[in-house]
């Protein structure tokens, strides 16, 4: 009867760790890389889901592209450039630099 328990005693622990689930982020409380988010891109991430019409009332101190789906854009990366990028229907689904 010993030789079972110390069989199950390991197998069982193991089984239950196996139940725990990992932590999960949020992604406010994650830091801003600011080398990359030199726009300010995560200061509007509540813009997500609004009418890319919602941006023309607002003024920016960077630049600003409002990018509608299948829009054409120039390939030029720039950090200090606001980008936000439209779904098929006309609200924001992304908002990064570049």
């Amino acid at each position: 009867m010993k030789l079972y328990a110390k069989i199950l005693l390991p197998a069982a622990m193991f089984a239950l760790s196996a139940c725990n689930s990992p932590s999960s982020h949020n992604s406010a409380a994650q830091p801003v890389d600011t080398e990359n988010d030199r726009c300010g891109a995560a200061q509007y991430q509540n813009y997500i889901g609004k009418p890319l019409s919602s941006l023309e009332t607002v003024k920016f101190a960077t630049p600003v592209r409002a990018i509608p789906h299948n829009g054409a854009v120039t390939m030029d990366f720039n950090l200090n450039r606001l980008n936000f990028q439209g779904d098929v229907s006309g609200k924001i689904s992304r908002v990064y630099c570049g």
